[in-house]
């Protein structure tokens, strides 16, 4: 008898084991990570949101460093820019000085040329006038003199009594005088002007030498219309001050003291003093000469002063005659 083939069932018991295990097996996999997810997630949320926190914090301070340095740039730019347009300027001044001191040397070379010329124009005779004054005339020698006084000299000082009795009734010829004086040097290479006590005209140029320009000699002349400093009426101060501060060896200065009055104190004394301070070079030549200028003030305003008058030219003769300069005394007050 034919046996009956048995049947092949597909889902048996064993099958359905081997399929539960492998879906329990999917559902406990989901399962863990479902519980995990959130964790690890929360743990990456915090962890982003603090770097992104911090990556604001440092762009926002380099914000602000960055607002801070340009506001820097834009002061350093217009602080450049200032200091350029300043630097243009100086150059502007700059090249309108040495124009200037161009213009002026210019000037005053042709100036000196002049002068220079003319005074050897001066000094210079033709042959019809050596014909007409005689073989036995010679020409002035470079230590010229005029009036009287030698003008070799470099630099000058005036010495000038401002007391009262100089500067209410002589004023006006006083500065006749030193006008004249001035004139007769047309250069030099320094001047100074004190009173007898020794005070300086120009404090800007205390014990120093004044710069001989034409605005300068007419800045003293100007100064001195008005210039009444005190004075003790002796200008044994200022003669003393003077060549203290400004005798020198390779300096050829002449002092010029105007004056009518010398009060006090001894003459031999200040001529001895003088003597001490203006020494003489090996040939006995002393380097600051001494002229004087007697104003006959108390002669004719003095009342029974004129004493002092006396012993004002007896001094400046013997200071002018050891120190080789001149005394000249005039016979008037007002010009």
């Amino acid at each position: 008898m034919r046996k009956e083939r048995r049947g092949i069932e597909i889902f048996n018991l064993s099958f359905l084991d081997v399929v539960s295990c492998g879906f329990g097996a999917i559902i406990l996999l989901l399962v863990i990570v479902k519980v995990s997810e959130p964790r690890v997630i929360e743990r990456l949320s915090v962890d982003l949101s603090g770097s992104v926190q911090k990556l604001e914090d440092e762009l926002y301070a380099i914000r602000g460093e960055t607002t801070v340095l340009n506001r820097d740039l834009t002061e350093k730019q217009q602080q450049l820019s200032d200091r350029r347009e300043r630097l243009a300027r100086l150059r502007g001044d700059l090249s309108e000085v040495r124009g200037e001191y161009q213009r002026v040397k210019t000037d005053r070379a042709a100036q000196l040329a002049i002068e220079g010329q003319l005074q050897s124009a001066r000094q210079k005779l033709t042959e019809e006038m050596r014909r007409l004054l005689g073989a036995q005339y010679r020409a002035p020698s470079s230590d010229s003199i005029i009036g009287g006084v030698p003008v070799d000299s470099e630099y000058i000082i005036f010495i000038i009594d401002t007391s009262g009795s100089m500067t209410s009734y002589a004023w006006s010829m006083v500065q006749k005088k030193i006008a004249e004086v001035l004139r007769v040097y047309p250069a030099v290479k320094g001047i100074q002007v004190m009173n007898d006590m020794g005070d300086f005209m120009f404090s800007g140029y205390k014990g120093k030498w004044i710069p001989d320009t034409p605005a300068r000699r007419k800045a003293i002349l100007s100064r001195l219309a008005s210039w009444q400093p005190f004075s003790n009426s002796s200008p044994v101060e200022g003669i003393e001050a003077a060549i203290r501060r400004f005798y020198a060896k390779d300096k050829n200065i002449s002092l010029y003291v105007f004056g009518d009055d010398f009060s006090h104190g001894s003459i031999q004394q200040v001529v001895d003093t003088v003597d001490k301070l203006n020494r003489g070079d090996r040939s006995g030549k002393r380097r600051v000469r001494i002229h004087a200028m007697g104003f006959p003030v108390l002669f004719i305003y003095g009342q029974g002063m004129t004493e002092n008058a006396v012993r004002f030219a007896a001094l400046m003769r013997k200071l002018a005659e050891d120190n080789n300069g001149s005394f000249v005394g005039l016979n008037a007050v007002q010009p």
